[in-house]
C-alpha cells in the first residue's frame, strides 16, 4: 500500500510538507479569527447602535462606516494581498508565510465579519432591548446583558461563515506566498501540473470546511431557545 501510494497515485505528493502546509492553514485560520472576532464584533455593534432608530443614532457616523466596510468588502482578496503588501511588510516585517498572510485575512475579513454582527442584531426582538432600557440599563448593559447574548445563536453562525471564508482565503494568499494548503497547491498542482497534489489539497479543504460548518450548526442548536 505504502508502494502504491509512493509510485502510483499519489507519486508526487510529499506527505510531511502536506502536513506542514495543513498545520500552517489552521494556524493562519485561527490567528486571523481571533483578530477578526476581536475588532469584527465591536465594529458590527457600533454600526447597529448607530443606524437609524437604535441607542446611539448618529447618521454620520454609520455612513462613514458603512461606507468604509463597504469599500473594503468590495474589493477582491486578491487584489487586497498585493496592495496590503507594504502594510503587510511593516506590521510583521515580511509578506511571505504564515505570519505574512494574518494582517490582509484580518483587514478582509474584519468588515465582512461586522455586517454579519449588525444582521444578527438586528433580527434581536426590539421589545426586549425596550424592556432593558425601560429598567433603567446603560446602553453598555443592554449590549452586554440583552442584545448580545439574545444574538447568540446568529453570531455564532456569523463566526462560523467567517472562518469558512477565512478558509478561502488562506487558499488564495498561496498566490503572494502565504504558505499553507494554498501556496502547495499553486507551487505544485497548478504550476507544476501535479493534479495529485492539487487534489489532495482541495479534499482536505473540503475536510476543514465540513468540520467547521457541522460544529457551528452544532452550536447554534445548542444555544438556540427551543
Amino acid at each position: 500500500m505504502n508502494t502504491f501510494f509512493a509510485n502510483g497515485l499519489f507519486a508526487n505528493v510529499d506527505w510531511p510538507e502536506i502536513w506542514q502546509a495543513s498545520l500552517d492553514t489552521l494556524l493562519m485560520l485561527g490567528g486571523s479569527f481571533v483578530f477578526t472576532v476581536l475588532l469584527g464584533l465591536p465594529l458590527g455593534v457600533l454600526l447597529f447602535l448607530t443606524s437609524k432608530r437604535q441607542l446611539l443614532a448618529q447618521p454620520v457616523v454609520y455612513g462613514v462606516l458603512s461606507f468604509i466596510a463597504n469599500i473594503i468588502r468590495s474589493v477582491p482578496f486578491v487584489i487586497l494581498l498585493i496592495v496590503l503588501i507594504p502594510v503587510t511588510e511593516l506590521i510583521v516585517g515580511t509578506s511571505l508565510g504564515v505570519a505574512g498572510a494574518i494582517p490582509p485575512l484580518v483587514i478582509g475579513a474584519t468588515p465582512f465579519f461586522a455586517r454579519l454582527v449588525e444582521t444578527a442584531l438586528r433580527e434581536v426582538d426590539q421589545g426586549i432591548v425596550e424592556a432593558t432600557q425601560a429598567m433603567g440599563a446603560t446602553t453598555t448593559q443592554i449590549v452586554l446583558r440583552a442584545l448580545l447574548p439574545e444574538a447568540k445563536p446568529g453570531l455564532i453562525a456569523s463566526c462560523t461563515v467567517t472562518a469558512i471564508t477565512l478558509i478561502s482565503y488562506t487558499a488564495m494568499s498561496g498566490l503572494i506566498g502565504g504558505g499553507g494548503l494554498g501556496d502547495l497547491a499553486i507551487r505544485y498542482g497548478y504550476q507544476r501540473y501535479q493534479s495529485d497534489v492539487m487534489a489532495v489539497t482541495v479534499v482536505l479543504l473540503v475536510i476543514v470546511v465540513q468540520v467547521l460548518q457541522m460544529l457551528g450548526d452544532r452550536l447554534v442548536i445548542h444555544f438556540s431557545r427551543k
